[in-house]
This record gives C-alpha cells, sequence and structure tokens, in this order.
C-alpha cells in the first residue's frame, strides 16, 4: 500500500505523541519534532506508510535520546489485556470466536489516541459486532490442510489475544508448525520477541523475529532467517494495519489479515466503511 494523503498528518501526529511521551524537556521536544519534519519530508508518493513512519520515528527517538517512548504504554497495555484475557479464558471460547477476539484485540493502539481503560468493556461490546468480510471459514479450512503456519503479530496489549487464539489454533490443528513473529526492537507499540516471549507464546510455537524494527514485513529489511520461514508458510496471518501496509501489494493467497480498519486509507484500499472488523484473505493472489 503506497502513502495516501492522510498518512502525512497520522505520522506528524505520532511524531508528536512520540516526544511527549519520550521526554518533559521542552527544548528537546523540539530538536525531536524538527528531525521528524526532515524524515517526512523524505516522503514520495511511492512511499509505504508504516516503512516511511517507523524510519521517522526511530529518528526522532535518536534526537529525543529515548530508544523506547512507549514502553509505560506497552506494559499497561499488556497487564490490562492479560487481566481480561484471562478472564475470557475461563469461559467456553471456541474457535470463531477466539479469531474474532483477535482481531478485537486489533483496537488495543495506544499510538491511535486508545484509552486503555475501556479494553474490557469495549471488547464485550464488540463481541456482538459483525466481521464486516468474514473469510475465517476459508481460513480454517487452508489450517486444516496446512503444515506450516506463520502468525504476525502488531502490537503489545493484543499479543495476550493472539495466545487465545493461537491455543485454539493449536488444540484444533495440532498437525501445525506454528511461527510467531514480533519485531526485532521497539517500535512505537508494536510486539518485540522479548514481549512475546513474556506473554508465554513460545508454550505454543517457535518465536521469531522479522529482523527489523520497522513495522510490518518491510521486504529488503527483514533478516534472511525470517525470509526462509515466510516462503516455506502454508498460511500468513497478519495482525493489523502496519503488516496490510506492507504486505498488500503482494500477490499472495497464503496471507489472511485480521484488523480493524482503523483509519480511512485503509478503509479506501479495502473497500470497506471505516471502523469495520475484518478477517480477509489477500484479494491479490490465488
Amino acid at each position: 500500500m503506497k502513502v495516501h494523503y492522510e498518512c502525512f498528518s497520522c505520522i506528524a501526529s505520532q511524531c508528536q505523541k512520540i516526544v511527549e511521551m519520550g521526554t518533559e524537556d521542552l527544548g528537546v521536544r523540539k530538536r525531536g519534532i524538527l528531525r521528524a519534519a526532515k524524515g517526512i519530508a523524505e516522503m514520495k508518493e511511492d512511499s509505504i506508510p508504516a516503512v516511511i513512519g517507523s524510519r521517522v520515528f526511530l529518528e526522532v527517538y535518536d534526537a529525543i535520546g529515548n530508544d523506547d517512548p512507549f514502553r509505560e504504554y506497552k506494559e499497561l497495555s499488556n497487564r490490562l489485556a492479560e487481566k481480561v484475557v484471562s478472564d475470557l479464558e475461563r469461559e467456553n471460547i471456541d474457535l470463531k470466536t477466539a479469531l474474532k477476539l483477535a482481531i478485537i484485540g486489533n483496537v488495543i493502539d495506544f499510538a491511535v489516541g486508545y484509552s486503555p481503560e475501556r479494553i474490557e468493556e469495549d471488547v464485550r461490546a464488540m463481541l456482538g459486532e459483525e466481521l464486516y468480510i468474514d473469510n475465517s471459514d476459508e481460513l480454517f479450512n487452508r489450517l486444516s490442510r496446512a503444515k506450516i503456519l506463520l502468525y504476525l503479530t502488531d502490537n503489545c496489549g493484543e499479543i495476550y489475544f493472539d495466545r487465545l487464539f493461537l491455543r485454539k489454533i493449536r488444540e484444533e490443528f495440532p498437525q501445525l508448525k506454528i511461527y510467531i513473529a514480533g519485531k526485532e526492537g521497539p517500535i512505537i507499540n508494536d510486539a518485540t520477541v522479548e514481549d512475546l516471549r513474556r506473554a508465554g507464546l513460545e508454550e505454543i510455537g517457535e518465536v521469531i523475529s522479522t529482523g527489523t524494527r520497522i513495522v510490518g514485513v518491510p521486504f529488503g529489511l527483514v533478516s534472511r532467517e525470517f525470509m526462509e520461514v515466510f516462503e516455506k508458510a502454508d498460511v500468513i496471518i497478519a495482525k493489523g494495519q502496519g503488516n496490510f501496509e506492507t504486505l498488500s501489494e503482494r500477490k499472495d493467497g497464503r496471507i489472511f489479515y485480521l484488523l480493524k480498519a482503523k483509519c480511512r486509507p485503509i478503509a479506501r484500499e479495502l473497500n470497506v466503511p471505516q471502523g469495520s472488523l475484518l478477517c480477509v484473505r489477500s484479494p491479490f493472489g490465488p
């Protein structure tokens, strides 16, 4: 997915959050924003939002001297999500409901202003919503015939909902070899390999790194080891907008996107109303 006109203001807004979360020093904040402005000026018509945005964010991290300004937000989201999911795990959750919860978990994105206090309330409310596009039956059919699943995670907090879903996948499709991918290091509120390990995902599958801190799966920047897993996977489940942005132009019918279309560009790309909950197979491949 190439940038839309709204991506400029979105990246700029993220940078303002980074400097405000990363330092109390007004001079350092200004220095960070000036660095952001230079980075955003590099945006071109064929830029991928997740990639150009990540590069700008890392420049701002360097300018303010804080390599993980979202750390407290991520820790809070993990604690709250873990509590919500532990309550859900005591209920009789089937595979389809677990998939829906994994999609609902995608709302836990502090980078777009989500309030953590609303997590449980919102989760319960959204369970009553229908998926606007629901290709889950096809996903489950493919998983039943697959040998290797690659699961691309998105945000902290959300990974506890992923854990619930992956446990159900493991129960339903025990033949699967499962790989679960996180970022190599911190970038906004995305889950790192270390976050996945702390959440206990190693008990379900093999936790691997994309080999980069850039959001999504930026081809040419991910590691050779990650690409080996990507190429041999029979099914790829990609969580969130960043993964969609970096993968959507790859003609690959193995990919199923689980996400909430939070912004207008994503909704426009998928031709769905903004805010839709989606389980959609890649529409670009066989």
